[in-house]
C-alpha cells in the first residue's frame, strides 16, 4: 500500500500540474474570443451576435474533422511528441487573431485553430488514463479538470488586464494585444513539453523501481481483462455504450460553452439594465466570480467519488441542478442574484465533467480507448460548435437570452436521462463492487 500511495502522489505531484497547465493555455485560448467581443472586437469588426456565434463556434468544426486521428496519432507516436505539437501549433495560429480585419478572417482563422488544437483535450484524457489505474483516475482527472475553472478565475481578470492596454504595445487595441499575450505562453509551454513528458510509467526514472513495476503491473493486469477488454477501433465506433456517453457529453459541454461564451456579454448588459458601468477589468473579476466555487465544488465532488465509488447521482444530480438554474438566472431581478445562480450552475456542470471521463475507460483502453475518448469529445464538441452560433441566433430572433438558456437546460436534462438508462441497463460498472462482479 506504501508503493501505490507513494505511486500516486508522484504522478499526481509530477504529472497533473504540467498537464493542467497546458489545458488552461488550451480553454483561454480558445474562449478568448468571449472576453474580446465585447471589448471592441464586435464593433471594429462590426459583428452580430449570430455572426459572433458563428465564428466562436466554427472552431469545433476544424477541432471535429481531426480529433479521432490527432489522438489515434497520440496512442501511434507517443503523448510526448504528439502534445508538444499540437500546443505549439495552436499557439501559432492563436497569435495571428492579432491582426484579424473582419468577419471572413475571423471564421477561418477560429476553423484553422480548431484544426491546431484537435487532440488535445482526449489526447490529455487518455495520457493520464496510462499512468494511473482506475480507482485512482477520478482523483487524477479531477486535478486536471481544475484547470478549466480556474482559467476563468484567473485568465477573466488577466484578459481584462490585456485588454486594457490599449495602444501601449506597437499600437494595437487592447483585444489584440490579449489575443497576442495568450497565444505566446502555448508556444512555449509546447516546447517545454516535449523534453518534460514521458510516455508511460515504465519511461519515468522519477520513480523508483519498486514504483514503476507497480504501476506497470497494475496497469497490464487491467487492461488484459474485465470490462476493459475491448482494444479495438472497429469496437469502439460500433458499441452503444460509447454512442450514449457521447449524446451525455453532449448536453454538458453544450452549458460549458454557453457559459462560457456569452456569460462576459450578459454581464456587459447588466451596466444598461441597473446604470452601473464596469470597467474591463471589473469585468473579467465579475465573470470569474461563479468559477472559483465551481473548482471547489468540482474538487469536493470528486473526492466523494473516490471515496464512494462512482454512482449514478453523481451524474444525474449535477446535471438536473444545472438544467433548473441555468434558464433561472435570466428571470433574477438584480445582477447579484443572476450571478449566485449562474455560479450554481457553473459548480454543477464543472462537478460532472471529470467524473464522467472515468466512465469509458471502465471498458475500453488501448486503441478503442483511443477512438472512443475522441469520438465522445468530438460529439461533445459538436455542441462547442452548435452552442453559441444557436445562443447568438435565437437572441437575434427573439432579442433576449431567456429561450436559448431553456434550450440549454433542455440539453443538461437531456444528459441526466442519458446516464439513468446506462446505469439501469448495467452498461457501465458505477462503482468497484459492481466491477468486482
Amino acid at each position: 500500500m506504501t508503493v501505490e500511495r507513494s505511486a500516486i502522489r508522484k504522478v499526481a505531484v509530477r504529472l497533473v500540474p504540467f498537464v493542467a497547465l497546458m489545458f488552461f493555455i488550451n480553454y483561454l485560448d480558445r474562449t478568448a474570443i468571449g472576453f474580446a467581443a465585447p471589448n471592441g472586437m464586435n464593433t471594429d469588426l462590426a459583428l452580430s451576435a449570430a455572426q459572433f456565434g458563428f465564428a466562436s463556434g466554427v472552431f469545433f468544426i476544424g477541432y471535429i474533422l481531426l480529433e479521432v486521428p490527432s489522438n489515434l496519432a497520440l496512442h501511434r507516436f507517443g503523448a510526448r511528441r504528439w502534445l508538444a505539437r499540437i500546443m505549439i501549433s495552436w499557439g501559432i495560429v492563436a497569435a495571428l487573431f492579432t491582426w484579424v480585419q473582419g468577419f471572413e478572417q475571423l471564421v477561418v482563422l477560429r476553423f484553422l485553430l480548431g484544426v491546431a488544437e484537435a487532440g488535445f483535450f482526449p489526447g490529455a484524457i487518455l495520457f493520464l488514463s496510462l499512468w494511473v489505474p482506475a480507482r485512482h483516475r477520478s482523483k487524477i482527472l479531477a486535478l486536471f479538470y481544475l484547470a478549466q475553472p480556474l482559467t476563468t478565475v484567473i485568465g477573466a481578470p488577466l484578459a481584462g488586464v490585456l485588454i486594457n492596454q490599449h495602444g501601449v504595445f506597437f499600437g494595437l487595441e487592447g483585444w489584440r494585444f490579449m489575443f497576442l499575450g495568450v497565444a505566446i505562453p502555448a508556444i512555449v509551454v509546447g516546447v517545454i513539453a516535449w523534453f518534460y513528458l514521458k510516455d508511460s510509467p515504465k519511461d519515468a526514472r522519477w520513480l523508483s523501481d519498486a514504483e514503476r513495476d507497480w504501476l506497470t503491473e497494475e496497469l497490464r493486469a487491467e487492461n488484459s481483462g474485465g470490462q476493459r477488454a475491448h482494444t479495438s477501433i472497429r469496437h469502439a465506433f460500433g458499441s452503444g455504450r460509447v454512442w450514449l456517453l457521447s449524446i451525455m457529453y453532449f448536453g454538458f459541454i453544450y452549458g460549458l460553452y454557453a457559459l462560457a461564451f456569452f456569460l462576459p456579454t450578459i454581464i456587459k448588459g447588466f451596466q444598461a439594465a441597473s446604470g452601473t458601468t464596469f470597467d474591463v477589468v471589473q469585468q473579467g473579476l465579475i465573470t470569474a466570480i461563479p468559477y472559483l466555487p465551481a473548482a471547489v465544488a468540482l474538487y469536493l465532488w470528486s473526492r466523494d467519488v473516490t471515496r464512494r465509488g462512482l454512482r449514478t447521482w453523481h451524474i444525474v444530480i449535477p446535471a438536473v441542478l444545472g438544467a433548473v438554474t441555468i434558464p433561472l438566472a435570466l428571470f433574477a431581478q438584480s445582477p447579484a442574484l443572476t450571478i449566485a445562480i449562474i455560479t450554481i450552475t457553473a459548480m454543477s456542470i464543472f462537478s460532472v465533467l471529470p467524473n464522467f471521463w472515468t466512465l469509458p475507460t471502465r471498458f475500453l483502453s488501448g486503441a478503442a480507448a483511443a477512438a472512443g475518448i475522441a469520438l465522445i469529445n468530438t460529439v461533445g464538441n459538436l455542441a462547442g460548435f452548435s452552442a453559441p452560433y444557436v445562443t447568438g441566433a435565437v437572441h437575434d430572433l427573439t432579442g433576449g437570452y431567456q429561450v436559448p438558456m431553456f434550450i440549454v437546460g433542455g440539453f443538461l436534462a437531456l444528459s441526466a436521462v442519458v446516464m439513468v438508462v446506462l446505469a439501469r441497463r448495467g452498461s457501465v460498472a458505477l462503482n468497484p463492487d459492481e466491477e468486482a462482479r
